[in-house]
């Protein structure tokens, strides 16, 4: 029997809409080396090591009737140069134009009748770089088997490791009578779930967001139960299909330093850094800020499992993510008692024992932080919009350089997707010295993205004041 959808994978399907594209993506900036790299090396590196992912040569089949949730079949027309794509920048290949790619190729939704994934290799970047971007559906992150593509082509070494081609051939694809007759005998085990399935496929969109939420629940914590809605923001807004986004690159030693003197963890001084940033955005806007002002940001983070969480674990990252609920203090001119308030709203996540560090993480076999962005996206995906203005993921990952097929791997940003009725989404990478930030926002409602981006430097320059 082909694998079926679980409730809360196949409701990132229904709850798709042109606006709200619900893959995440991830962008990796490599130096080219003397020996070159194109498009078909790439291709070869992706053909070794595909079948480390089998995910990624499957597509979703829905059920007729939608008598059950759809299910994962092999996809006997799987052709990879559909998926890994190429694309370049005109010269001279500025970051500026860069970013602009990005904005477009993630705007775009991804093909439901193909696997759901692309990556593209980009090409033409100044100071003899290429990029790789990838493209994921969060219906694809599991929380089981999630991991992502870009987790299985980066080694540690400039020399690759083995080859791993697998044999492959796909398995027959279930025909619409095997389909109806697996469905019929869930059904008959489990007869509530054809209601569910039906309304969700139907499009009714208060039950599929319950559903969502249902699901969630099992993986997801509040930290601060939200009586109230968020504070009005200019973040909260009607969406376009279009987006912009921007990038802020920064240096981890930084942030350590603040920790230090501070008695914080390196989390609180990225939220800081957000906080300071965010104020001065909203101050150039000429928006309304008081003492009192805050802006609410869903902040998913990897926890320990208790133990009758086994059943959701993912057996390689053995970690499931939290989303907690943190009032950023944009209305408090002072960067030093900014932090304060942000480590005291913390610190119950961190007196509960289940936080994990970030050694735990780095630790997490192949390169984590896709992954890790993807499934803080699906939390946060579950969490009524109408009580935080913004979501921020945060991951660390290894602070030693990576490569794919030779090259070195300079920076990594990640594409965090947009949850309906939210202009920004913020996610940031600590790499190999480097924290890198992704602003993925609405090209209408932020047409000053670049700016808010530039002005990350100048809020974790204040902090840095503070240490002497």
């Amino acid at each position: 029997m082909p694998d079926r959808l679980s409730a809360l994978d196949a409701s990132f399907l229904y709850l798709e809409h042109p606006t709200t594209p619900m893959h995440v993506g991830a962008v990796a900036i490599f130096r080219r080396p003397r020996s070159g790299f194109d498009y078909e090396r790439l291709l070869r590196l992706i053909d070794q090591r595909i079948g480390l992912v089998p995910r990624y040569r499957q597509k979703v089949r829905h059920v007729p009737a939608a008598l059950a949730r759809p299910v994962w079949v092999d996809d006997p027309d799987f052709d990879l140069t559909y998926h890994v794509r190429r694309s370049a920048l005109p010269k001279p290949g500025t970051d500026r134009a860069f970013n602009d790619l990005i904005a477009r190729l993630m705007s775009r939704p991804l093909d439901h009748t193909r696997p759901l994934w692309e990556m593209y290799l980009v090409e033409g970047l100044d100071r003899n770089r290429i990029a790789m971007l990838t493209k994921t559906h969060q219906a694809l992150v599991d929380g089981i088997r999630a991991i992502d593509i870009a987790q299985v082509i980066l080694d540690v070494s400039a020399t690759p490791r083995e080859d791993f081609g697998v044999s492959w051939s796909p398995r027959r694809e279930p025909g619409r009578v095997k389909l109806i007759t697996d469905a019929v005998l869930e059904a008959w085990r489990r007869p509530t779930e054809v209601v569910d399935n039906v309304r969700a496929a139907a499009g009714d969109a208060a039950a599929t967001a319950g559903k969502v939420v249902d699901v969630l629940g099992q993986v997801a914590t509040v930290i601060r139960t939200a009586a109230s809605q968020a504070p009005p923001s200019p973040l909260n807004v009607s969406i376009s299909t279009q987006r912009r986004f921007a990038v802020a690159r920064t240096r981890l030693d930084d942030y350590r330093a603040v920790r230090a003197v501070h008695g914080c963890a390196v989390n609180d001084v990225v939220l800081a850094v957000i906080s300071g940033a965010m104020r001065n955005w909203l101050l150039s806007r000429g928006e309304p800020v008081t003492g009192s002002s805050t802006v609410r940001a869903m902040v998913p983070l990897s926890v320990r499992a208790e133990p009758d969480d086994a059943r959701v674990l993912d057996a390689a990252l053995g970690n499931r993510v939290a989303s907690f609920l943190v009032d950023l203090p944009v209305g408090e001119p002072n960067a030093v008692v900014r932090l304060h308030q942000i480590t005291h709203q913390m610190r119950a996540h961190a007196e509960s024992g289940r936080s994990v560090g970030a050694e735990s993480l780095v630790r997490l076999g192949g390169f984590a932080p896709p992954t890790l962005h993807a499934l803080g996206a699906r939390a946060a995906s579950g969490i009524s919009r109408r009580i935080f203005n913004l979501v921020v993921t945060n991951v660390p990952g290894p602070q030693v350089p990576l490569y794919a097929a030779g090259a070195t791997m300079l920076e990594m940003f990640p594409v965090v997707p947009l949850a309906k009725g939210q202009a920004l989404a913020i996610g940031l990478t600590s790499y190999d010295g480097g924290v890198y930030y992704g602003f993925n926002a609405d090209r209408d409602a932020m047409g000053d993205v670049e700016m808010l981006a530039g002005m990350i430097s100048e809020s974790l320059d204040e902090l840095i004041g503070s240490v002497g």
